[in-house]
């Protein structure tokens, strides 16, 4: 059915990939490549390139400058990192040497590494392409002498794929973002959750007619073209109630508590010392995971022990006496890190990652957790471990961290002890969670759902397997029985958490401690002040 044609409701079934709803006219871009001018010789072309690149790259500095929180500045850090590797650059140049034009030697020097990501098995090198892409068009367009492509604000955009340089140059107030191309481990799609712009990805966008009113449901993965009468009032409730959660946010103070009265803890996920600018303190109740990857990701070199005290430190000050969750790094799967990571595995969700690769590179795992124990002087900091899989690997860490402690003080600097905590989420840990001697567990969901499930949480022929089942909330409630039993906290920190529709199951398996993205604050403290209590 051609929906350029129709004008009754139409529902297109995609993939969610950041939640929220939102109702606006569709807006389809279409980008076509630039194409460049020769200016008939050599040096004119290798100086043509060379500008090309540099105001490309000066183009991210400014958008860079524009932005605060640490998702979108590393993923610009890394846009202008590969503008600035002769890897990518030399090849483009060899060519012009050779005689081929700039507009030509740069393609031809970029499209294979775009095809290579979109070739690879690991979903993180998949999702690269869209780099590679808004830098290729974005020096093509300099060397076209075309200015950067609008975007309106307020609307539904669809599109093939969208670069996250034009997503960060993006007013999204009230609007949403419908991809074919995209996946949920993409930098938009971090960065539509992170500024809370509904998105879903997977869909046939070339059916498609800019204009249409349409309703956008990141929650289910829904696109609708045309909603009827009583499709419109319906999301207009939605919206009026996603409104209203973020309006109570802002003003929010106090304890979240369900209709019935019962406490509930709702803290945040971050990235970055940026994200904590925009939050006051005191309406949330800490931060429930801190993803430290991020400080070492698109870097020519490790970050030093004073850099990672320096922002651990900051951390612990601004939560003013609140739990601060700092996760040790957790690279590898579908975080590679450049001269860290094993390379070539074959199958790197299953690989050396988090633990098992600090437990290997002891160098970079003693700065951080000599990092974090000078920092847990300054609050109330807890260090969380990822990936373990038996009691060993978590006893090898408290008798690390409790070296660097004595280290520490036997050089005179002020350190302390601070609370060591795990991840839940490989199976065999949560099946046999009274195991581990944790002083407080965390259920990261991600990684539980693809490995129960065995379906990966990026590949979207797998969509319907890679979410929660009857399985998953009778593990989470395995692991939550066990750990309350002695006495211990235990939260979840993944992204099922932060997933509104999904927030009555979990405390009905008895979960009391949520940790979410900052943009899902609202809705999931909504969801848990509706929980009744669960029917006997």
């Amino acid at each position: 059915m051609d929906l350029k044609t129709q004008r009754f409701a139409h529902r297109i079934d995609g993939r969610p990939a950041a939640p929220g709803v939102a109702l606006a006219p569709l807006v389809c871009l279409t980008v076509a490549k630039p194409e460049g001018r020769r200016s008939g010789s050599t040096a004119g072309e290798r100086q043509a390139l060379a500008d090309a690149i540099e105001a490309s790259k000066s183009d991210l500095i400014g958008l860079t400058d524009k932005v605060e929180d640490a998702d979108a500045q590393a993923i610009l850090s890394f846009q202008i990192a590969l503008l600035e590797d002769e890897n990518l650059s030399g090849p483009a140049f060899a060519g012009v040497a050779d005689g081929q034009g700039a507009h030509q030697a740069w393609c031809a020097a970029v499209d294979p590494e775009i095809a290579s990501c979109e070739q690879a098995e690991d979903s993180y090198f998949r999702a690269r392409a869209s780099d590679l892409r808004d830098l290729r068009d974005r020096v093509l367009r300099h060397l076209a002498g075309e200015v950067d492509q609008a975007v309106p604000a307020g609307a539904i955009v669809a599109a093939e794929d969208m670069p996250p340089s034009v997503f960060l140059a993006t007013d999204w107030q009230d609007g949403g973002l419908v991809l074919r191309r995209g996946s949920p481990s993409s930098h938009v799609a971090i960065l539509a959750r992170s500024r809370g712009v509904p998105m879903i990805v997977g869909v046939d966008v070339e059916q498609l007619e800019s204009g249409a009113e349409a309703v956008i449901d990141g929650d289910a993965g829904v696109l609708i073209v045309n909603p009827d009468p009583a499709q419109r009032a319906d999301y207009q409730r939605r919206l009026t109630e996603q409104a209203e959660a973020h309006k109570a946010a802002s003003s929010f103070s106090g304890p979240v508590l369900t209709a019935s009265g019962e406490p509930v803890k709702v803290m945040i996920n971050i990235t970055g010392l940026a994200e904590l600018r925009a939050i006051d303190a005191s309406k949330v109740d800490g931060i429930g995971l801190m993803r430290t990857e991020f400080l070492f990701q698109g870097r020519e070199k490790l970050p030093t022990e004073q850099e990672q005290y320096q922002i651990y430190r900051q951390m612990a000050e601004w939560a003013a006496g609140r739990p601060v969750t700092i996760r040790t790094l957790d690279a590898g799967g579908d975080k590679p890190i450049e001269g860290l990571t094993e390379q070539g595995e074959l199958n790197p969700f299953l690989g050396v990652r988090g633990v098992r690769l600090s437990l290997k590179r002891l160098d970079v795992f003693r700065v951080q957790l000599r990092a974090l124990a000078r920092a847990a002087v300054t609050g109330n900091l807890k260090v969380m471990i990822p990936m373990v899989t038996v009691p060993a690997e978590l006893e090898r860490c408290r008798a690390l961290l409790r070296d660097a402690v004595d280290e520490l003080r036997h050089e005179g600097c002020e350190a302390t002890m601070p609370p060591l905590g795990m991840m839940v989420e490989v199976p065999a840990a949560a099946l046999a969670v009274e195991d581990f001697d944790a002083d407080f567990f965390s259920i990261g969901s991600n990684d539980l759902i693809q490995y129960v499930a065995a379906a990966s949480r990026d590949e979207p022929q797998l969509a319907d397997l890679a979410r929660p089942s009857r399985a998953i909330f009778d593990l989470i409630r395995h692991v939550v029985d066990r750990v309350h039993r002695s006495g211990r906290e235990v939260s979840l920190c993944g992204d099922l958490a932060g997933e509104p529709g999904q927030v009555a199951a979990l405390l009905d398996q008895g979960l009391r401690i949520f940790s979410v993205a900052p943009g899902s604050l609202a809705t999931v403290r909504a969801a848990i002040a509706r929980y009744p209590g669960k029917v006997a």
